[in-house]
């Protein structure tokens, strides 16, 4: 049955925007929907576009535990699992005496010296956690298999205990740079989103949002700047994040509209590439050029 945690879109778009998080129809539908059916959500996307935040924002929403496992290279499953305390262990077997060999084995594999990862955490947690894993591209194909077996069943067997496995399972944000393709497996387990970089009037109103110290002329200057530097052939595009670091920066000097001094002042609060700066800083001029 489907989980009727929001009434509609609507109230879960306005639920997000109560935590500071501005989610376009398209991406509040996506989320409504793998809360409510149970599917994993596979967000796509720059660096930079909000993706993490989702997650963050949603666990916020829901009142549940975040547990994130940041995916990187040679990451592999014991990391993301579970993991045996073994300088526990040590110290529990220099403590016993007088108990058979069978016992001492027996015993230093229970629970107590059990370490938790995030994917277990989130097994035990179930319907009390969201699931945040991020930059699965950075991690090889072999652990993005593992991980469809977990998403598959939300249950794991540890030998020397028994099965472990989610009453009801958590919600699950997947993230991408899409540095590397994903397998096909993958996505077909999941509802898909591809999360762009916002248009102008809406990256203004995030910066409203999350700096609403920065008054609205300059919030437009910056943001209209960060979309001409978007479209230059920068290596690294800069992300919402770095428009409202580069937001806050120039508010924060007392500057009421963006203009080229400041704009080259501040550049390393929005770009940071040393190229990608190079590139921009003789080209400020048509940068913080008028809009109208």
């Amino acid at each position: 049955m489907p989980n009727a945690t929001f009434a509609s879109v609507e109230e879960l778009q306005q639920g997000l925007a109560a935590e500071r998080y501005l989610a376009d129809r398209g991406l509040a539908t996506a989320i409504y929907l793998a809360v409510s059916l149970d599917k994993p959500l596979l967000l796509e996307g720059e660096a930079g576009v909000g993706k993490t935040e989702v997650a963050k924002a949603l666990a916020s929403l829901l009142d549940r535990e975040l547990i994130r496992l940041q995916c990187y290279e040679g990451i592999d499953a014991s990391q993301a699992l579970y993991e045996w305390n073994y300088s526990k262990q040590l110290i529990a077997v220099r403590a016993m005496q007088d108990v058979t060999a069978e016992t001492n084995v027996q015993d230093l594999f229970g629970p107590e010296f059990l370490v938790e990862r995030p994917l277990l955490s989130a097994i035990r947690a179930g319907s009390r956690a969201v699931l945040l894993v991020d930059e699965l591209d950075r991690a090889d194909e072999e652990f993005e298999a593992f991980l469809l077996e977990i998403l598959s069943e939300f249950a794991v067997t540890i030998p020397e205990i028994g099965r472990i496995a989610a009453e009801e399972p958590p919600v699950v944000v997947i993230t991408s740079n899409r540095t590397r393709e994903l397998h096909d497996a993958l996505k077909r387990r999941c509802l898909y989103h591809w999360i762009d970089h916002p248009a102008l009037d809406r990256e203004m109103e995030i910066i409203r949002t999350r700096a609403p110290e920065v008054p609205e002329a300059l919030a437009r200057d910056v943001a209209t700047a960060v979309m001409r530097i978007r479209g230059f052939d920068v290596a690294k595009r800069p992300g919402v994040a770095e428009t409202i670091d580069w937001a806050n920066a120039v508010a924060f000097l007392g500057v009421e509209r963006l203009d080229e001094d400041t704009a080259m002042a501040t550049l390393g609060a929005v770009l940071k590439d040393h190229d990608d700066q190079e590139l921009a800083a003789p080209r400020l001029a048509e940068v913080v050029g008028s809009d109208e």
